[in-house]
């Protein structure tokens, strides 16, 4: 046994798997120690979800050995994973809705004797747990559907906790979270560290790493293809290593604007929603890219979504090339040549036990469509061809979507209305999930979509990204637009100023 092996909480080496047709990992090593945040970074499709998979014991490896604790062990069932002291959360998080936080957090060790379930016990104990994580408002009898993105975080968590890991995989754990609640987590993390607990974290925002983690390993095509990197790689540094080419600058340079201020293609006229918006105002004009900045639950999606039709509005009017649109009627919109990227994507844009293909077209089945005969070779050429024009892993579109990484399934959402050639794309987080690599790629065709006439319209809750992309600026605070200038005129401070604060600038 190494020196290494000795004093690592875990150790994974010449992990294999594969599925077929596809090598997903392909001898990857993995070590850590106790009270470290370990960060995994790689592009999507490099093999991170897999390695997670394995870790949990969801996946079996075809070759190689873990250790745990220097011991060699077999994780043959996410149970017994657990058992062993390792606990995952995922980015899309499998708690329960309709149960309640505490019993979430023991689900499966319920608290119980001679056949009953001790209740009262079961949410003493999930209130120590989350007073052990800063939270002890969050009542333990209270449904986890009722909770924020924020405080179902917490909530598994402290499942983890109840099961007393020794190291907590968290996968994307901040892509839900505003900013106040991403410190809180931090903070968690911190506190958890100090206790002894090891976490591998894995994350596309780099700065995220820079800020919590200690060391890092780089995987790439089911490779690691570095290990023991400092935290505080340069950032070119890391991306070359995931990508395999350097990636100067993440947001493409602009020659010269695209914007036709001739042609009104959108045009928002008082729209509100009751509870969610109001007095919502703005055009954008062929070759424009708007962006929507604002704090998570200042009204964004919603404002995206009702435009699309998927709510519906109580006032206002949505006009597209001139013409209204049906208040609440999602094919009146496409037909008008709105798409939408929604935020979530497997919950809102994507059938998940369908093929990469079926949805790809899903937007334009008219088109491969005759006497109830769909011509499955044209909508195999169609979408073969815009999925290799975002670089798809695996470019199969005969493939089942769910088998394809988050940002995977996020080129195949723009690519349904490629297909479709929509004139105004809502992109909402576009790149939630995206590594950085595929980041530039997704930021270039938005670019090439607007200098092809295409009106988009952009939320984020990364501002950099916002003023990186659009040509204007909307500023949205509590459902209401309090700023509206060229995206070149404001800084990420004077945003971020007018968000928390509610004064225009």
């Amino acid at each position: 046994m190494t020196a290494e092996a000795s004093t690592a909480l875990l150790q994974m080496t010449g992990i294999v798997k594969t599925f077929p047709g596809v090598r997903a990992l392909d001898g990857v090593d993995l070590t850590v120690r106790a009270g470290e945040v370990h960060c995994l970074l790689g592009q999507n499709g490099a093999g991170k979800s897999t390695l997670i998979k394995v870790l949990a014991g969801a996946h079996q490896p075809d070759e190689g050995e873990i250790r745990w604790q220097g011991e060699k062990t077999t994780l043959s069932t996410p149970v017994a994973a657990l058992r062993m002291g390792v606990a995952t959360m995922y980015q899309e998080l499998d708690l329960i809705p309709g149960l309640s936080v505490a019993d979430n957090i023991f689900l499966g060790h319920e608290r119980a004797s001679y056949g009953f379930t001790r209740d009262r016990q079961a949410r003493k104990e999930a209130t120590a747990l989350l007073k052990r994580l800063g939270h002890p408002e969050i009542p333990p009898d209270r449904e986890v559907g009722d909770l924020s993105a924020a405080g179902q975080q917490l909530v598994s968590m402290a499942r983890a906790l109840a099961h007393d890991a020794k190291l907590i995989v968290m996968d994307e754990p901040t892509a839900a979270l505003a900013a106040d609640e991403v410190t809180n987590l931090f903070r968690v993390v911190a506190d958890l560290t100090a206790e002894g607990v090891a976490v591998v974290y894995i994350s596309h925002r780099l700065e995220e790493i820079r800020e919590i983690g200690h060391r890092v390993t780089v995987l790439k095509d089911g490779k690691t293809v570095a290990r023991d990197l400092a935290a505080d790689t340069p950032t070119s540094d890391l991306v070359a290593l995931m990508s395999g080419k350097r990636v100067e600058t993440v947001y493409p340079t602009r020659e010269e604007s695209t914007v036709d201020e001739s042609t009104e293609v959108l045009r928002v006229e008082k729209l509100g929603r009751d509870n969610e918006f109001a007095d919502i105002n703005f055009t954008v004009h062929a070759g424009e890219i708007l962006g929507i900045a604002g704090l998570v639950g200042a009204g964004r999606s919603e404002i995206l979504e009702t435009i699309f039709g998927a709510r519906k509005a109580d006032e206002g009017t949505v006009y597209v090339n001139g013409k209204k649109l049906r208040n609440g009627d999602v094919r009146s919109a496409v037909d008008a040549g709105v798409g939408l990227a929604p935020e979530e994507r497997k919950s809102q844009a994507l059938l998940m036990d369908m093929t990469v293909a079926q949805n790809v077209t899903l937007a334009s089945m008219r088109s491969y469509s005759s006497f109830g005969f769909t011509d499955r070779a044209k909508e195999l050429k169609d979408s073969r061809a815009k999925l290799e024009d975002l670089d798809l892993r695996p470019s199969d579109p005969r493939r089942n979507i769910s088998t394809l990484s988050g940002g995977n399934q996020q080129k195949a959402v723009v690519a349904r209305w490629l297909v479709h050639g929509c004139r105004v794309l809502l992109l909402d987080e576009p790149t939630r999930g995206v590594d950085v690599g595929a980041r530039a790629e997704l930021y270039r065709l938005i670019r090439e979509l607007a200098a092809d006439g295409v009106a988009l319209v952009l939320v984020s809750s990364e501002m950099p990204e916002v003023l990186g992309l659009a040509d204007r600026v909307l500023v949205v605070r509590d459902g209401r637009v309090i700023h509206e200038a060229p995206a070149d005129e404001l800084t990420e401070a004077d945003v971020l100023d007018m968000v928390m604060e509610g004064s225009a600038a």
